[in-house]
This record gives C-alpha cells, sequence and structure tokens, in this order.
C-alpha cells in the first residue's frame, strides 16, 4: 500500500482543477534519480521537474519530523543525509539549491528570533 500513495495521490489532484500541474510531480516523487525508484522506474531527467524538488522537500520534512516510533533529526543532519543520497535518490543539482534556500530560511529565523520575535508562531 505504501507504494501506492503516489498513485492515489495522482489520481485524487489530478480531478482538482487548481492543482491539476501538480498531479504528474506526484505521481513521480518517489522515482530516484539512478532509476531505482517508483512507480515507473523513470532516471535522471526523465523524471519530472516538480517530482525532483518534491522528492527532496519531502525526505527533508520526513526527515526533521517528529514521529511516533522516532524522534525528529536536525536541520544540519538532513541536509547532511540528502548530500549523501545526491546523484543517487536525489537530483545532484537540486541538493545545493535546496541547501541553500533551507540555510537562508533558519538563519532569517534565528535573526527574527535575535531581534525578539517568536519565530514558533
Amino acid at each position: 500500500m505504501v507504494k501506492k500513495h503516489p498513485e492515489v495521490g495522482h489520481r485524487i489532484v489530478r480531478t482538482i482543477s487548481d492543482l491539476v500541474g501538480v498531479a504528474e510531480g506526484i505521481l513521480h516523487h518517489h522515482e530516484r534519480w539512478d532509476g531505482t525508484g517508483y512507480p515507473h522506474g523513470l532516471k535522471g531527467e526523465e523524471i519530472p521537474l516538480i517530482s525532483r524538488i518534491i522528492a527532496i522537500a519531502d525526505a527533508f520534512d520526513a526527515m526533521t519530523s517528529e514521529l511516533h516510533y522516532r524522534e525528529a533529526r536536525a536541520v544540519r543532519d538532513a541536509l547532511k543525509e540528502l548530500r549523501r543520497c545526491s546523484g543517487t535518490q536525489f537530483d545532484p543539482s537540486l541538493v545545493p539549491v535546496f541547501e541553500k534556500v533551507i540555510g537562508e530560511i533558519v538563519n532569517g529565523r534565528a535573526e527574527l528570533y535575535a531581534a525578539g520575535f517568536d519565530t514558533d508562531t
């Protein structure tokens, strides 16, 4: 059932007119850069760009979220894992871009916190 969720999500989202453009991204977000993913075993740039972006964001979210069976990883550890899987699981040209964006978000939150703003609300 777990490997079916991209297809189920694709079928659901393609029926929502405002989200049709994302449906293909959802379908292929578990494809891997090296071609060993699912549901179609796409490889490299055969994988739609939106799917490659979603794959990185989804993995990062999964690693940095607390789940009932494990604690969340630190951001730096999640980024290290993305780098480790760059070129096999993830598009090697997108991982550094994602890392830069996350760095900017983290630094922005730190600046807000230092200025006295509560960044958790």
